[in-house]
């Protein structure tokens, strides 16, 4: 099967399905639009197991995404998407570069989810944009913004409410669209959900249990993530 893409912490191959991708989860870890950079043994194996876990978690509340089954320790069958060039991110609390902009102190919790959209440019830094800037760019059609939108929000309930199951609050976190291939027109959720792309705190002390562990060398990186996977298993395995 064929590279078609390498990403910071991913690869996609082909697979004998031309309307689905092989996605394999790196070791690498980069922060600060690629500036720092390190590898974690496990790390591939974790955020597959989590994002794994949680695709289908969404799946089952009715959530479309690009996921389609298993792939061994390392990697997931997916459909096929052009990527919308926009990242979504959804907040709860103030952290990170909301708390730079605005000032309020981390931990702050929002009166409700704040929706950013961001451009998924690296050579631009991936800058914080509008709805005008996304039309000006010919990114996305207001109709499937607004799909997009109302996704992201919908995600939010759901993993709110599943995370805190397992102690611990879901800060932010960053979601990215594609449409599917090959015909283009419907909007599914794309690329992964682990620890790499959501602030996770544990509820009781606040600890951070992501890869703000990385940005930020609390040290420990790993011991997060497996933490993280474990607290999920065991509400996952938690007869309901």
């Amino acid at each position: 099967m064929d590279l078609i893409y390498e990403g910071k912490a991913k690869k996609l191959f082909t697979t004998e399905n031309p309307s689905e991708l092989r996605m394999v989860f790196k070791d690498d870890a980069t922060a600060f639009n690629g500036e720092k950079k390190a590898s974690f043994a496990d790390k591939g194996r974790l955020n597959k197991q989590l994002s794994l876990h949680l695709y289908e978690l969404l799946e089952r509340e009715g959530v479309a995404t690009h996921f389609v089954r298993d792939d061994g320790p390392e990697s997931l069958i997916v459909r096929r998407v052009e990527i919308v060039a926009i990242e979504v991110v959804i907040r709860n609390l103030i952290a990170g570069s909301l708390k730079k902009r605005t000032g309020l102190p981390e931990g702050q919790r929002l009166r409700q989810p704040l929706i950013e959209c961001y451009y998924k440019s690296d050579a631009l830094g991936d800058p914080l944009i509008n709805d005008e800037h996304i039309r000006e760019l010919n990114l996305a059609r207001g109709d499937e913004l607004e799909k997009i939108k109302r996704s992201a929000l919908k995600v939010n309930r759901i993993l709110t409410i599943f995370f805190a199951k397992a102690g611990l609050t879901l800060v932010d976190f960053k979601l990215e669209y594609g449409r599917l291939f090959p015909d283009k027109h419907n909007i599914v959720l794309a690329d992964e959900v682990s620890p790499d792309t959501c602030r996770l705190w544990d509820t009781e002390t606040g600890k951070k249990l992501d890869k703000d562990r990385f940005r930020q060398d609390l040290g420990d990186v790993m011991e997060g993530y497996s933490e993280v996977l474990t607290r999920v298993q065991n509400v996952l395995n938690t007869p309901s």
